[in-house]
C-alpha cells in the first residue's frame, strides 16, 4: 500500500490538505511541509490547508500564517489529502474530503492502517507522519523551512526522540534534516518545552489531585469544566498534562481524562511500557491511535465512571 505523491497531484488544478482535530506538533509540521513542498513543486497550482488554530507554542513557525482556520465553503478540490489521522477526526474539513474528486490519506497510525481515502499510505511502523512524508518526497523541492517543520514533527510524536517509537532510521532521517540549518535548539525550546505560567499551575494542579491504581501501574488526573473555569483555562492549556503523568516512578499507564464539553469526556493515554497497548484500549471506547499514545471520548456517564471503566479495561492488560 502506497503512492507517489507528486503523480497523484501532477493532474490536480486544486488540492486540498488537513489533518486532525486539536492538531499536534506532528500534524501541524506535516501538513504545513505537505503545503509548502506542493507549491514549490507546483507553483501554479491552487493548494490550500485546513486545520484548527495551533496552540500558542506554534505562532512563530514557517508558515504559520499559511493555515486556514475557518474553513470556507470552497469547489470540490481536485485532490484532497488528509495526513495524521483518518477522515473521520478532520472536523469542520471532513465537507472537503468528502467532495473531493480524488482522495489521499499519509498516516502511522496503527488505528488507520487500512486508511481512509482513495489511495492510501500508511506506515504503522514508523514515528511520526512528518517521517512518512519526508520519505515521500523529492529532495530538490525541501528547503530550510520544509525541514524545520518535519523535523518538529518527527520530534512531537517521538518526545523528543525519547519515546520507544524512536528508530535509528528516524535518526538518521532527523540529522538530515538538520543538515539545512535551522535553529533546532529553539524549535524545541518553542514548540515543545515552554509551558506558560497557567499551564504550568494547571499541570501542578492535576497531578497533585491524580490517583494511583492497579498497585501503582497506573496514574489517572482529571479536569472538569466547571474547575477549568474557575482556573482561567481551556483545553488548549492541557498539553503536556498526560505526559507529566506519564514519568511517576514504577507507572506503566497514564490517563488524563478532561470535560470537553458538557457531559463529553475525552481521555489522553501514554503507555512507559510495553506491558499495555494504549490503542487498544482507546479502540475499545471507540477512539485509537498509537501503542504507546492514544486518545478517546465518553458520554452519558460521570468523569468519576469513565476512569473506572478505563481502569477496568486496563488492568485486563496490566494483568493485576
Amino acid at each position: 500500500m502506497g503512492f507517489d505523491l507528486l503523480k497523484e497531484t501532477a493532474e490536480a488544478g486544486s488540492i486540498g490538505i488537513t489533518g486532525h482535530i486539536k492538531p499536534d506538533g506532528d500534524c501541524i509540521g506535516s501538513c504545513l511541509a505537505l503545503l509548502m513542498y506542493l507549491r514549490k513543486a507546483y507553483p501554479d497550482k491552487r493548494i490550500e490547508l485546513f486545520l484548527e488554530k495551533p496552540a500558542p507554542g506554534f505562532r512563530n513557525i514557517p508558515g504559520r500564517e499559511l493555515i486556514d482556520s475557518a474553513f470556507p465553503d470552497r469547489e470540490a478540490f481536485d485532490v484532497f489529502i488528509v495526513a495524521d489521522t483518518n477522515k473521520e477526526r478532520t472536523g469542520d474539513a471532513e465537507k472537503y474530503f468528502d467532495a473531493a474528486k480524488k482522495t489521499l490519506n499519509i498516516d502511522h497510525h496503527v488505528s488507520n492502517k487500512d486508511g481512509c481515502a482513495m489511495l492510501n499510505h500508511v506506515e504503522p511502523e514508523t514515528a511520526a507522519a512528518a517521517e512518512v512524508i519526508y520519505k515521500m518526497m523529492k529532495e530538490e523541492y525541501i528547503d530550510r523551512d520544509i525541514a524545520y517543520l518535519l523535523c518538529m514533527g518527527i520530534a512531537h510524536d517521538t518526545g523528543g526522540f525519547h519515546f520507544s517509537n524512536t528508530t535509528a532510521e528516524t535518526h538518521r532521517i532527523a540529522a538530515r534534516l538538520l543538515e539545512y540549518g535551522f535553529d533546532y535548539a529553539g524549535m524545541m525550546d518553542e514548540t515543545f518545552y515552554f509551558k506558560t505560567y497557567k499551564q504550568n499551575r494547571l499541570i501542578a494542579e492535576v497531578v497533585l489531585g491524580s490517583q494511583l491504581h492497579l498497585n501503582g501501574k497506573l496514574i489517572s488526573g482529571t479536569l472538569t469544566l466547571e474547575r477549568m473555569h474557575k482556573l482561567g483555562v481551556t483545553k488548549d492549556d492541557t498539553d503536556g498534562i498526560v505526559n507529566q503523568l506519564r514519568i511517576t516512578e514504577g507507572v506503566e499507564c497514564a490517563m488524563f481524562v478532561y470535560e470537553k464539553k458538557a457531559g463529553v469526556f475525552k481521555a489522553s493515554l501514554r503507555a512507559s511500557t510495553d506491558n499495555i497497548n494504549v490503542a487498544k484500549l482507546a479502540e475499545h471506547f471507540g477512539g485509537g491511535g498509537h501503542v504507546r499514545a492514544s486518545g478517546c471520548e465518553r458520554e452519558g456517564v460521570t468523569i468519576e465512571e469513565f476512569v473506572e471503566e478505563l481502569v477496568k479495561e486496563a488492568a485486563l492488560q496490566l494483568d493485576v
